[in-house]
């Protein structure tokens, strides 16, 4: 078989059997040798019913979620093709022909783009057609350079039904859309867009996805898919910032722009390094943990660092840190000893005890960090 139309459904009585039908006669008029499976997340209005007497095959999928419907669908698919789209007669299934064509060529993943087709009036809410939809279309085409997606959250799309099971999808929910096509970018498939329309359903009852908490789960998803952006960047950013506004104050009180800087903007410095160190670290983590678990990619940044930054040059560079915290900590002491252990100005001794606290912090964040790292470096059988 070379293509199933696959549409997850939940208590669409009113809308699945002609959505169902305009499928068929999709695949009737273009001669191709296909199904359509309607993947049922738990319906009580007789959609399953109505679905099966329109021409559909049903398949029950007991675990709920947009995201748990396809996948289970999409399991279930017969055809060497499946093209994806929603129940709710807001697409047009007359473009199957358009999808497949594209699939034929070469393409592993072909997405809809409904900016570039048209939204009819009172088909796509104010706040999702101006902000909600083009925000997180233009951080996913940034985060994972999907420059050829221009709506991550198209409804209808095509893809070969090989190419994506190997892709391991695993979110249950609305997000399930950006994890195709951010995991799409990631492994490397060949992507691209033809226009659609976008046309308001036909329900009575208010649509499945939730503004706030689906938009939410979108983001969350992209931010945890992205550790660099997420962690790797802003760290390195305030280790930066820390380091040279933190150097130049070692000196001695500056004054720029008439603002005076002194210990109390050094101990934040302080601090900026700290945090930054951690981020870099998550990152590393992060990383090392979802290529383990096949959430994303091997990437060889990651792997040559990896052969380099081992346990043991982890340990080194731990205790070398802590040895320069300890070195500075018994050079405040001796300074201290040079005034009789007297009453001290903060303003020299916090220049010397803070950079010692922040070295023997991060001396023992390096070592803690490199067991821990080691340990999610361990290959499972």
């Amino acid at each position: 078989m070379e293509v199933s139309v696959v549409m997850p459904c939940l208590n669409e009585a009113e809308t699945v059997g002609a959505c169902v039908k305009n499928a068929v006669r999709a695949l009737d008029h273009a001669g191709l040798d296909g199904e359509v499976v309607v993947a049922d997340n738990g319906s009580s209005d007789g959609s399953r019913r109505i679905a099966a007497n329109a021409g559909a095959r049903i398949v029950e999928v007991r675990a709920k979620g947009y995201g748990a419907a396809l996948m289970g669908g999409i399991e279930a698919a017969r055809g060497t093709f499946v093209i994806m789209g929603d129940a709710d007669a807001s697409y047009d299934f007359g473009q199957i022909t358009e999808f497949l064509q594209k699939l034929r060529d070469g393409y592993d993943l072909v997405m809809g783009n409904r900016f570039r087709g048209g939204i009819q009036r009172g088909a796509m809410p104010f706040l999702h057609r101006y902000f909600g939809n083009p925000m997180l279309t233009f951080l996913g085409r940034f985060l994972f350079r999907s420059r050829q997606c221009g709506d991550f959250h198209c409804g209808l799309r095509a893809f070969r039904r090989d190419a994506v099971q190997r892709l391991n999808l695993r979110t249950t929910g609305m997000e399930f859309a950006t994890e195709m096509v951010v995991k799409s970018s990631l492994h490397g498939l060949r992507i691209t867009e033809i226009p659609t329309t976008l046309s308001p359903d036909g329900r009575t009852h208010p649509p499945h996805l939730h503004t706030w908490r689906d938009g939410w789960r979108h983001l969350r998803f992209m931010l945890l898919y992205s550790p660099t952006w997420l962690f790797l960047v802003p760290g390195v950013a305030l280790i930066l910032a820390g380091s040279i506004l933190g150097g130049w104050l070692l000196t001695g009180r500056q004054v720029f722009g008439g603002v005076a800087f002194d210990v109390h903007t050094l101990l934040y410095c302080g601090v900026a390094v700290i945090v930054g160190f951690q981020a870099v670290v998550f990152h590393l983590f992060s990383k090392v943990f979802a290529i383990n678990e096949g959430l994303l990619p091997e990437d060889h940044a990651t792997s040559r660092l990896s052969r380099i930054f081992n346990l043991e040059i982890g340990l080194l560079l731990g205790c070398l840190f802590f040895a320069g915290g300890i070195g500075a900590t018994v050079y405040a002491v001796r300074f201290w000893g040079s005034r009789s252990f007297g009453r001290l100005d903060p303003r020299e001794v916090m220049r010397l005890v803070i950079p010692a606290a922040v070295l023997i912090m991060l001396g023992c964040q390096t070592v803690f960090s490199s067991f821990f790292l080691s340990i999610l470096s361990l290959k499972r059988k």
